[in-house]
This record gives C-alpha cells, structure tokens and sequence, in this order.
C-alpha cells in the first residue's frame, strides 16, 4: 500500500468519504461549553442582555470578594489567576469570580471598569485591589486578612 493509499485510508475527508465539491459545506458550529448538550443551543453567559459595565458593576457591588481571572478558581488558565485563588482562598471567604476568557466583552470591560490593564483583578468590598503581585504584597503586609475580614 502506497503512502498516499494510506492516507486515504486514515483521513477520510481525502480519500472516497469526501464531500463531493458541489455538496454544500457543513453548518458552523459554536464551540461548546459544557452548559447545555451539544445538540441544544447553549443559554445566554451570566451576564444575559445586561450592559457590561452594568454587569461589572453589579457583580462588584454584590459580592464581598470578587476575582476576574483567566479560568475558573478550580481550573485557572495563567499562573496570575491561578497565584491570585490560592492566596484568596488561603483566607476562606468565598470567592465570586469570572472567567473573562468566555466573555471578550467582559474581558474589555473590566481593564476599562479599572483602568487596569492586566488580568487578573480583585475588589474587596467594592474597592479595587489589583492585580496577583498587589495581592501578594499586602498577603505578606498582612494587610489583606484585615479587608477580607471587615
């Protein structure tokens, strides 16, 4: 068997199984999330149809520790969101965190809601903390476990 025979074979899309070029292509597909099964549509982001400031806004002021990362707390997808949970956590208060990697226009928003450039972000309170090497300052000042208990 020739290598180009097994190619075909391998690779279906080359060899006998492919669409003919007259066939329309398939329809695009989202990526999927894990939300909904793969062939239900996914519900709207946490933030729906609501403005993203409005959102940001909202979701500061109503929560005591708030965390804007890249991932998730359990699944942090850069070494600053990840240092940023594990020394939030090290404190035991919960954390209401958003992963800005599934929303771009959150990702905007809250370097704009800041004028911050950098992911991740941490409020306390309401106020603006800053980004993984703040918080680690003011962990190591003891100035944090003195926010995160008020």
């Amino acid at each position: 068997m020739s290598i180009i025979d097994r190619i075909k074979k391998r690779l279906p899309i080359v060899g006998a199984g492919a669409p003919s070029p007259a066939a329309p292509a398939p329809a695009a597909r989202s990526v999927h999330t894990g939300y909904a099964p793969a062939d239900e549509e996914e519900p709207a982001g946490p933030r729906g149809d609501k403005p993203v400031r409005e959102f940001i806004d909202e979701f500061i002021k109503g929560n005591k520790v708030v965390l804007f990362m890249k991932g998730t707390p359990d699944s942090p997808m850069c070494g600053f969101s990840a240092n940023a949970t594990a020394i939030l956590r090290g404190y035991g208060a919960p954390i209401a965190s958003i992963n800005v990697l599934a929303d771009p226009e959150i990702r905007q928003g809250i370097k704009d809601y800041s004028n911050w450039p950098t992911i991740p972000q941490v409020y306390i309170n309401g106020e603006f903390i800053g980004g993984s090497d703040i918080l680690m300052q003011m962990h190591q000042a003891g100035e944090l476990k003195e926010m995160i208990q008020s």
